[in-house]
């Protein structure tokens, strides 16, 4: 592996083990940052805002998009691998499954804020899929979330690995095989 930084991006649907994924990798001593979306929908419930996925997803795609860049260049404070629940194409994604335009701004921050050409996307998986208070989405939102998410980050030049329904232990060590 090399000691150079390597912004990794773990994406897919909600429910997908993402979050899972990262904690593991963390624990094997990978700096990893936790997904905007969920934190986000936190904060706004904490503080009775609307920039949710159910009310201005505008502003909550305008939330994601600073919470990504302040991650992206949180990592640079790190060498070798560094791995993202999510990137900024993920907000590109979200917009178009909404049927919401992009804005320049944000195809200017994908074009100059880059990962590693290789993202990792995990598949919807009905057998781990749960509903809570910050994921409202059906399975079949959730599908349609990952492939909202497959399509943008191949618009964007990405190369996509999917990764298979394993143990949490197994999807980690197959990701870090292919370094």
């Amino acid at each position: 592996m090399s000691n150079t930084l390597q912004r990794v991006v773990i994406t897919g649907g909600p429910g997908s083990g993402k979050s899972s994924l990262l904690n593991a990798l963390n624990k094997k001593g990978f700096p990893t940052l936790i997904e905007a979306g969920r934190a986000i929908i936190k904060d706004q419930t904490l503080i009775g805002g609307n920039a949710l996925p159910w009310g201005d997803q505008r502003a909550f795609s305008e939330l994601m998009l600073n919470w990504e860049l302040r991650s992206w260049h949180e990592a640079s404070n790190y060498n070798g691998l560094f791995f993202f629940d999510r990137g900024i194409p993920d907000i590109a994604g979200y917009l178009n499954l909404n049927h919401l335009s992009i804005s320049e701004h944000l195809i200017k921050a994908i074009e100059i804020f880059r990962y590693i050409e290789t993202v990792f996307i995990i598949p919807p998986w009905n057998d781990i899929y749960l509903q809570d208070s910050e994921r409202k989405q059906s399975f079949k939102e959730a599908e349609l979330t990952y492939y909202a998410m497959k399509e943008a980050y191949q618009y964007y030049g990405y190369d996509l690995i999917k990764i298979p329904c394993l143990s949490i232990e197994e999807r980690a060590n197959f990701v870090l095989s292919q370094f």
